[in-house]
């Protein structure tokens, strides 16, 4: 409760408005004497109100000048971290860029930025022209944004406070020019904390279409994703729907490995055993997908919550070793069919965001 009172406190401050939970005669966080005056005593938002810099702040004029030229800003957020967020903004991105779009995709997990590696672009490095800092391209059209640009070796550890996140945030999204996008997608990290509150609040003025969330079907995750609808409804921001990442383990029969294990533990393989069974005695076999579940989804997953929180679910991608795959190597899951169980669930996922939003015409005007 104190975590969510405080997430009310600052948002209304940053509006330049008085929180709910400020003294009586608060004389508001834009006054000079916030913070000061006697009535502030006891309140506690007085350390931030003192310390606060008073007045609009002049750097969301320049946000919303930039962002003129978006037509549409997605957030992917998760409540735990390790659910697949990034790989769903990865080929999130690389469909949408794949329908003709203009896309941007902005990586704001700070300390953990692992776009570059999925979209293929380690070790490039951010060039600044007149008109600001320039994306590093994937394709013409899906521009590439990222903390990891700037490190000078993988490895280097980004080892930050909240203000100094907020600021490079704040400095993405007013410095970078994307020109003209049709989306921009934003790669939040796990959590509630200040990435998420200080993009929410850069970008109030522009508009945000919504945000996507991704989880896992364990209470687990769930658990977490709660608070991220709870924090999306507390800031305003509309969830556009919830993907239930990793359900069940699907692939190809014949691309399992097949193991004899002993009674000591002792393994060994029989894998070409099983395959050369299968090919004389049961080749209608051959084609079959297995499938297992890899967490527990005996409570209902993500569909049961959603429906228990009046937010849109999505659908379900399954844990598919050659969309891991894909993701390692920096490529899109949707060229050629080695990603033929999770690339046909992604791409009605993403056709179900459009047609929810929408966004479908889009694709008919501009074949128009």
């Amino acid at each position: 409760m104190k975590q969510e009172a405080n997430i009310e406190a600052e948002t209304a401050m940053e509006n330049g408005e008085i929180p709910e939970n400020a003294n009586e005669h608060c004389p508001g966080p834009q006054s000079e004497s916030a913070g000061k005056s006697d009535s502030c005593e006891g309140c506690p938002n007085q350390q931030i109100c003192a310390t606060a810099p008073k007045g609009p702040d002049p750097d969301l004029v320049t946000i919303a000048e930039r962002m003129v030229t978006v037509k549409h800003k997605i957030l992917v957020l998760s409540g735990k971290g390790g659910v697949g967020k990034s790989t769903f903004s990865a080929q999130l991105s690389f469909a949408l860029a794949a329908m003709d779009f203009q896309v941007g995709l902005l990586d704001i997990d700070i300390c953990g930025p692992s776009i570059p590696k999925m979209l293929g672009l380690e070790g490039q490095e951010i060039h600044q022209s007149n008109l600001g800092w320039s994306p590093v391209y994937v394709e013409s059209n899906l521009g590439v944004m990222s903390i990891g640009f700037m490190l000078p070796h993988p490895d280097e550890a980004v080892v930050w406070r909240g203000p100094r996140k907020n600021s490079l945030i704040k400095q993405f999204l007013k410095d970078v020019y994307w020109g003209e996008l049709d989306f921009l997608v934003v790669d939040a990290p796990p959590g509630t904390s200040d990435e998420h509150i200080s993009i929410v609040q850069y970008l109030d003025a522009t508009g945000i279409d919504g945000a996507i969330i991704v989880t896992t079907p364990q209470q687990v995750s769930l658990i977490d994703v709660r608070k991220e609808v709870s924090f999306c409804k507390k800031v305003g921001v509309q969830v556009l729907g919830v993907v239930e990442n990793m359900s069940g383990l699907s692939h190809p029969l014949m691309d399992s490995k097949f193991l004899r294990i002993t009674e000591t533990g002792e393994e060994s393989d029989v894998t070409d055993w099983v395959r050369d069974y299968v090919r004389e005695k049961a080749p209608e076999l051959l084609n079959v997908i297995a499938h297992s579940d890899v967490f527990d989804s005996s409570a209902g997953g993500a569909l049961k919550m959603c429906r228990e929180m009046g937010v849109p679910f999505l659908g379900k991608v399954p844990l598919d070793p050659k969309l891991c795959k894909a993701a390692e190597e920096g490529r899109s899951c949707f060229v050629g069919d080695n990603c033929g169980v999770s690339a046909p669930a992604l791409k009605k996922i993403i056709e179900t965001l459009m047609e929810n939003q929408g966004l479908s015409k889009m694709l008919v005007d501009d074949a128009a």
